[in-house]
């Protein structure tokens, strides 16, 4: 088991991550009756696949010279009305300069393949801008 999800009142839930037990408390969105005091569960899946492409580079990339020192995103979530799901990810991911094209490509490739990127449905637009320097 990796995580125990616990629903805590007034449409929020804690979750416990059992190797480490650090702790992550979700709330609904202020559009649809939560108070939007912390990350929604559609927030957290958004983040998820910007965090993934940046760890996936930096594990994958770390014997390639590839520089993720102050490397960032910034994601933004469009949900779609019916049904209520994500309808696109919009990411844009931020690398210092220096890197050679071939780097460059090898970030792109692998940001594009990792794991949450390869597990969310096809239909799920995901909208991907690199920026070097």
């Amino acid at each position: 088991m990796t995580s125990k999800i616990k629903y805590i009142g007034e449409f929020r839930c804690e979750s416990e991550h059992l190797q480490s037990g650090s702790v992550i408390v979700t709330d609904a969105p202020t559009d649809n009756q939560g108070k939007g005091e912390a990350f929604s569960p559609t927030d957290l899946c958004a983040a998820s696949l910007a965090q993934c492409m940046l760890t996936t580079v930096a594990i994958l990339g770390k014997n390639k010279g590839i520089n993720m020192e102050d490397a960032y995103a910034e994601v933004h979530k469009v949900m779609t009305a019916a049904p209520r799901k994500i309808g696109e990810i919009v990411c844009d991911l931020y690398f210092a300069t220096g890197h050679t094209d071939e780097q460059k490509q090898f970030i792109e490739k692998t940001a594009m393949t990792c794991p949450v990127a390869l597990s969310l449905h096809p239909e799920l637009k995901k909208t991907v801008r690199f920026h070097f320097g």
